[in-house]
């Protein structure tokens, strides 16, 4: 009899301790990883994951040299894969390239679709954009390649490759 009130009062005491009272709020953790970005601040840590290849690293807390090719897993925005989306690069072309290689032209594709290239005829501050059909933005997420018809071979002027000086790429919703 003693040891079937031991064992009641055993259960009774797990029982008591388990109600709680405070609402349990479930958040990702980092083992969980981070919700792929629609756009992809390139410097931000958090989004290094998406820079799939051809990106150096960050300088200036603000941005990162590409290579002549260079690939971002980017997540299409809400609506995306039946209103299509605009795919915006952010760069500048620097004087230090320019002057030594030229114009360049930039050209994207995803999956085996080609987007349209773009030809930057000056240095400075240059936006690739291109309208991107919704078929090709109907997964969860969309992998970019662009590449770049001119650049900076490795030893011409340091010794990394260098393209050009990203600091956003991403889908704008339509």
């Amino acid at each position: 009899m003693r040891r079937l009130a031991l064992i009641a009062l055993v259960a009774l005491a797990f029982t008591a301790g388990c109600k709680r009272r405070d609402k349990i709020v479930v958040q990702p953790t980092e083992e969980e990883g981070q919700a792929l970005a629609s756009v992809v601040r390139v410097a931000d840590p958090r989004m290094a994951p998406q820079l799939i290849s051809g990106f150096h690293d960050v300088e200036q807390n603000s941005w990162r040299w590409t290579k002549s090719k260079f690939t971002v897993a980017i997540r299409p925005p809400s609506g995306a894969a039946t209103k299509g989306a605009k795919l915006e690069l952010k760069f500048s072309l620097p004087d230090a390239v320019f002057t030594k290689v030229g114009a360049v032209t930039l050209s994207a594709k995803i999956g085996t679709t080609e987007l349209p290239a773009m030809k930057f005829p000056k240095p400075g501050e240059c936006t690739y954009s291109v309208e991107v059909p919704a078929t090709l933005l109907n997964a969860d997420s969309v992998k970019v390649e662009f590449t770049l018809d001119k650049f900076l071979a490795a030893g011409a002027a340091e010794q990394r490759e260098l393209g050009v000086v990203v600091s956003t790429v991403g889908f704008e919703a339509k």
